[in-house]
């Protein structure tokens, strides 16, 4: 035995700690050759998280400083509490929206009253998101299709679009309406608009799209905003009526308090169902696909605990939600990260940053925002998997449209669940429907019927079911059968070839034991043949095959037919 490369088993003292603290399970793997890489990978993804966090909390709906301080906080305690080497947590764009079309009905956003209820549903969240991994029920995330996803996200994106236009054309409309009232008061004002914001909001747009283009490893949102603030600079923003950012405060993420009241928590509660489970399809789905890349094993369930973590102590440090970001976490790796305590660095030195560069922030121009905004939801919209989902499937289709236009229109919580529920109502009307194949005319061309003897065997049917018996599929597989005593009156002997059955439960069980009693009374016979192991045990266990008759069922098809047709026959 090979004793050089073998590691002694952990103490189950260790053992325990470890669960209880994940970061202890990478903490002996830290070298100065992985400090090194983690503290470069930290300050380029700190670089890159600066503009993206003002530009989410303005899309929430909250100050700039919110948006710092989720990027601060959020990411570090992800980091220590997941299972992902390479997974970075923050503010993202689908959250955002979610949190300002959430609250804006009920307060008004940048408002005190709206940053405690942010707050209040980032709690909320992260208690479901800690409750889920923590039962280790993390499965919920798999009944959400990516066809959901991908109408949420596009709809989600033109709603992001569609909120900065105001700042973009310098429009003064209120700020909360449904999507087409915006629209409506966009429409009747363009005229009004303020060519100079437009000016330079075109101009940062047109900068960041050069540096996304030509040079995406670059902080290209960061220099995009520093031109828009030039160009505001150059032709006079405050002269010419264009918004100035309000500066940011130059500390670290204050402590904060949510709004526990019974009334306040019950009514955000399906709002908060819904960040969460969004939270935790980004989370999980960034990290699995960093993982294949990195051939790490990712625990979905303690990712889950991570996240919920997050969220409830971000809440009492003045963050609001947040998840993974493909972005950030796809810097991250190439960068050279090689431990979670890269996001450890980069919220350390993004809270430099924002202490060193906060007094510049009243340079930059609301429109300037707004174009880096506009260019970030552009990017939301995958187009190459909306043509691929029309193309390949009419029912996939059917549930991006309706989540689509329930996102433009209705609330998102509820666009989600609509989208989910209209994707299982798609699934289960497939499974309830399975594929049955008249295997009969291949028998006859497999030799199986010879000339002499075919016109005896005229009452023998074969057929395959590929898929579950159920209790939902009972009606259909039934009807079919029935339908061929309809067709062909003489065929009372019937063989189910059941390679393609997986699964059978007491419905399922029920109807083969009727339909072999009823075949037996017409003085033919139901016989099975190729049962797996699951299906057979669920037969066995309830007594069925004593009613359908061991004899009966065969283990191949080729025996089946030799047994069946020397019954035929030679009957008794």
């Amino acid at each position: 035995m090979n004793f050089k490369n073998s590691r002694p088993l952990p103490h189950p003292t260790m053992t325990f700690w470890r669960k209880i603290f994940p970061f202890l399970r990478w903490w002996n793997f830290i070298g100065w050759d992985t400090t090194r890489a983690d503290l470069f990978a930290g300050l380029t993804g700190a670089v890159i998280v600066l503009p993206q966090g003002v530009a989410f909390a303005m899309i929430a709906g909250l100050p700039p400083e919110y948006g710092i301080y989720t990027a601060i906080v959020v990411p570090l305690i992800a980091a220590m509490f997941g299972s992902s080497l390479h997974l970075i947590s923050g503010p993202t764009t689908a959250i955002s929206i979610i949190v300002f079309t959430s609250l804006s009905p009920i307060a008004t956003p940048g408002s005190v009253h709206f940053i405690q209820l942010a707050l209040t549903l980032t709690f909320l969240a992260g208690i479901f998101q800690l409750s889920f991994g923590l039962a280790r029920i993390g499965i919920l995330v798999n009944f959400i299709s990516h066809s959901v996803l991908v109408g949420f996200t596009t709809g989600a994106a033109i709603l992001i679009a569609t909120s900065q236009l105001k700042h973009i054309f310098g429009l003064d409309l209120p700020g909360s309406g449904s999507f087409f009232i915006t629209w409506m008061n966009i429409l009747s004002q363009i005229t009004t608009s303020n060519p100079y914001a437009l000016a330079v909001a075109t101009g940062t747009l047109i900068c960041a799209a050069l540096f996304k283009t030509f040079k995406p490893r670059w902080p290209g949102l960061l220099i995009a905003m520093i031109v828009g603030s030039i160009i505001g600079v150059f032709i006079g923003a405050e002269s010419h009526g264009i918004r100035l950012m309000e500066g940011l405060p130059a500390q670290l993420p204050p402590l904060s308090l949510p709004d526990f009241s019974i009334q306040t928590m019950r009514e955000l509660a399906p709002k908060a169902f819904a960040i969460a489970l969004i939270g935790l399809i980004e989370a999980l789905s960034i990290a699995r696909s960093i993982s294949a890349l990195s051939r790490q094993q990712i625990d979905g369930n303690q990712e889950f605990i991570g996240q919920g973590l997050s969220n409830i102590i971000g809440s009492f440090f003045s963050s609001y939600a947040g998840s993974g970001s493909f972005t950030r976490s796809g810097i991250n790796y190439h960068s050279g990260a090689m431990t979670p305590l890269s996001a450890v660095f980069s919220a350390i030195f993004l809270a430099l940053i924002l202490l060193i560069m906060a007094p510049l922030t009243i340079y930059l121009p609301i429109p300037a925002m707004g174009g880096v905004i506009l260019l970030v939801s552009f990017s939301l919209i995958d187009v190459h998997h909306i043509k691929t989902i029309i193309k390949t499937s009419k029912d996939e289709t059917a549930v991006l449209v309706t989540t689509f236009l329930a996102t433009l229109f209705l609330d998102l919580e509820f666009a989600i669940y609509s989208g989910v529920l209209m994707s299982l109502v798609l699934y289960l009307s497939r499974t309830a429907r399975p594929e049955i194949v008249d295997l009969t005319d291949g028998a006859n061309e497999a030799g199986h019927f010879s000339d002499q003897t075919k016109s005896q065997y005229l009452n023998f049917k074969i057929i395959r079911i590929d898929g579950s018996l159920f209790f939902g599929a009972v009606d259909h597989i039934m009807e079919f059968l029935h339908n061929i005593d309809k067709k062909h009156t003489n065929k009372c002997h019937l063989l189910i070839v059941a390679y393609g059955i997986n699964f059978i439960d007491i419905s399922g069980a029920e109807m083969l034991v009727n339909e072999s009693r009823r075949r037996r009374g017409t003085g033919g016979g139901l016989y099975l043949c190729g049962l797996k192991d699951l299906p057979r045990e669920v037969l066995e266990k309830g007594e069925f095959i004593k009613d359908i008759g061991a004899d009966n069922i065969f283990c191949s098809e080729s025996e089946a037919m030799i047994k069946i047709l020397d019954r035929i026959e030679h009957p008794l």
